[in-house]
């Protein structure tokens, strides 16, 4: 895909040594942001690993990042759960607004990595990162609270995904830049955030699917297989008449 030149497939680590471990944020000198799990300087530029596998990767020119400071989202498999589990909430808010529940999940780790309390450098809030005027709009009256933020980004991403006729990629790339900057560049806009973010998702989502499609068709195959029974013992029937001698 062209406009996601820079997201790139790798498959080992060469040049310089890891200059970080844990997962961090780069603030670039334009107010964007590039969650990263580490990085390495080559040339001049800085490489941004976007998965600890190193699956994935941002070149970023060095001299347009801002700072680097530590990724305050909660891992996944460490997130607090509220009294309604997660998954029942991005379970009904998807009925609601007739989206896959997958699609949900894979943006609200790509917006806060499913940390309630996110709060970003721009002000962004809650699970799915809406700004205060986005969240005023939609009603949304305590972005903290996980219904409430879920329902309202869900919401936002439905109406996204109708302006631009149903295309996820467009659709993304609004929900992270803004419609206006989509629109400006009739497409995702070139920021390295951006791009970053929506290959980010589209990889999660399409993960989630294939293991999906994976389990599906190993239980369509056990379905097919005939029905095991244990084998049967056949005792030859016993006679009152002793047995006659040979002749």
């Amino acid at each position: 895909m062209k406009v996601l030149a820079q997201i790139v497939l790798v498959f080992g680590l060469v040049g310089m040594p890891l200059l970080a471990n844990a997962a961090d944020v780069a603030v670039l000198s334009n107010g964007f942001t590039i969650r990263h799990e580490h990085r390495e300087v080559i040339g001049s530029v800085t490489r941004l690993y976007l998965g600890a596998a190193s699956d994935g990767y941002v070149d970023v020119p060095t001299d347009e990042i801002d700072r680097f400071e530590k990724d305050l989202s909660i891992p996944v498999g460490e997130t607090p759960r509220d009294p309604q589990p997660m998954d029942e909430v991005v379970n009904a808010v998807s009925i609601r607004n007739h989206l896959d529940p997958d699609l949900i999940n894979s943006v609200i780790h790509a917006e806060s990595g499913f940390n309630p309390r996110a709060v970003s450098p721009k002000g962004a809030q809650g699970l799915m990162q809406l700004m205060p005027q986005t969240a005023a709009r939609l009603g949304v009256a305590d972005s903290f609270d996980p219904n409430a933020n879920v329902e309202g980004g869900t919401r936002y991403l439905r109406e996204l995904l109708e302006r631009y006729n149903f295309d996820l990629i467009k659709a993304l790339a609004a929900y992270n830049a803004g419609p206006q900057r989509v629109e400006q560049y009739h497409g995702v806009p070139p920021y390295y955030e951006t791009q970053a973010y929506v290959a980010r998702i589209v990889r999660d989502f399409n993960h989630k699917k294939l293991a999906e499609r994976k389990a599906a068709a190993v239980k369509a195959a056990a379905n097919k297989r005939p029905a095991q029974h244990p084998p049967v013992i056949r005792q030859a029937a016993l006679s009152d008449t002793p047995p006659q001698p040979s002749r």
